[in-house]
């Protein structure tokens, strides 16, 4: 099996390292590629918005099966290219995209479902946002209703902070959602779904903040880890049975199934799960975690989902103990981020790339806000969270910062889901 993965983060880079341990898995192939996705795959300089691109470069390297990694892509379309030339495409329609693309869309989906998500208001001008806002708070989520790369939230129990972003998105002619907030602690859960069949991976806790604590602005994840310890038995299935499989029933109902990776984020809170978003892909920087620990050939799984044959998988095995990522960010992320500055140390395993490059020397350097991922694995959170610190003291890059405490909370016992009482 050829496979073509399209994306240049550390999400991509973790599918090629996942792809390359299936026996099934004979060449890897990826657009655009990192600094870092060479060493697995052979990078091919295309852009990935471009259907007839994208297109042009799966029928030159004669994949059997094409991955797209990135949002952008998915909502723009070019799944639906690959498809239409025949090629087997893991991610799904533009139309099913919409599921991310469109905050609105996907409210209405949940709503037809019974799925429970945040009380939320479409704003689209200016004239109508304090009545708004009067409606919602004391904490204040306000969202812009496109493609933000996780960066478009402001969750604050201040109205003046939740006013000056949603105008701020206002003037650049982006509609603005306001929700209620959702209490509890919240989980990431990716599930491979083909139309109304639905297999869950392990779950994920990302870190959205930029500093220690959760202090500071979002970003696009700093750090995940899995498995959850504080998670109930059970929880999975609940959340398969209450959230994804009426979701994915009703995008069916509406003639547009959903093909792909899944992403629901979820608070779980004391009446139960409730919906945060919906992603059409694989999220980042939980999908480093989350495959360093599949043992099932991945190649396979994602096949089987793209071909419509996801039911006939065998149960997915995965490892015992525990995976911790953390990001390393550049200097001024998650605002205009420094970029050009050399790296040393990031070769090995455990190291992905995401925004990372090559100089006309043919050095490393950084090429994005968030630069590596450094994943650790163990018996557990503590050496899973030990393994990824001792590799990321290694690396150096001037003006770079991380959270030292991805994980910590989960590992000291010091998170729990609401009682209703």
């Amino acid at each position: 099996m050829r496979v073509l993965v399209i994306g240049s983060g550390g999400r991509e880079h973790a599918l090629l390292l996942g792809l390359s341990r299936d026996s099934q898995v004979t060449e890897l192939h990826v657009a655009p590629g990192n600094a870092g996705t060479g060493a697995v795959a052979t990078n091919h300089a295309v852009d990935v918005s471009s259907g007839e691109a994208v297109v042009s470069l799966a029928a030159k390297v004669e994949a059997d099966l094409v991955v797209i990694g990135p949002e952008v892509p998915l909502v723009l379309g070019v799944a639906d290219d690959l498809r239409a030339a025949g090629f087997a495409t893991f991610g799904p329609s533009a139309a099913a995209a919409r599921i991310e693309g469109s905050k609105a869309f996907a409210k209405d989906v949940m709503s037809a479902a019974g799925v429970r998500t945040a009380r939320s208001e479409i704003i689209d001008s200016a004239a109508n946002l304090d009545a708004a806002l009067d409606r919602f708070g004391p904490t204040w989520v306000v969202k812009d209703d496109g493609l933000a790369a996780g960066k478009g939230v402001v969750v604050t129990p201040e109205r003046a902070k939740a006013r000056d972003h949603a105008a701020e998105l206002l003037e650049t002619g982006h509609p603005v959602l306001l929700e209620s907030f959702l209490d509890g602690p919240e989980v990431s859960l990716f599930c491979l779904v083909d139309g109304e069949t639905v297999v869950p991976l392990i779950p994920a806790q990302d870190h959205k903040r930029v500093g220690d604590a959760d202090t500071g602005p979002n970003t696009g994840g700093m750090g995940a880890y899995t498995p959850l310890p504080w998670l109930p038995t059970g929880a999975v299935d609940q959340i398969v049975a209450d959230v994804v499989k009426p979701v994915a029933a009703e995008m069916v109902r509406r003639g547009v199934p959903f093909s792909g990776l899944l992403y629901a984020g979820l608070a779980m809170g004391a009446e139960g799960p409730a919906v945060v978003e919906f992603n059409c892909r694989f999220g980042d920087p939980e999908t480093q975690a989350v495959l360093a620990l599949l043992q099932s050939p991945l190649g396979q799984a994602l096949r089987a989902t793209a071909t419509g044959t996801l039911a006939d998988l065998p149960v997915l095995e995965w490892s015992d103990g525990a995976a911790v990522t953390v990001v390393l960010a550049a200097e001024n992320y998650p605002g205009k981020p420094r970029t050009g500055d050399a790296i040393s140390g990031a070769q090995g395993d455990g190291v992905l790339h995401a925004g990372t490059a090559f100089d006309d020397d043919g050095d490393v350097i950084s090429a994005g806000g968030r630069v590596l991922a450094v994943v650790g694995t163990g018996a557990d959170l503590a050496a899973a969270r030990s393994k990824a610190y001792e590799r990321l003291s290694s690396i150096k890059l001037s003006g770079s910062h991380f959270r030292s405490d991805i994980g910590l909370a989960a590992q000291e016992g010091r998170i729990s889901i609401p009682s209703g009482n």
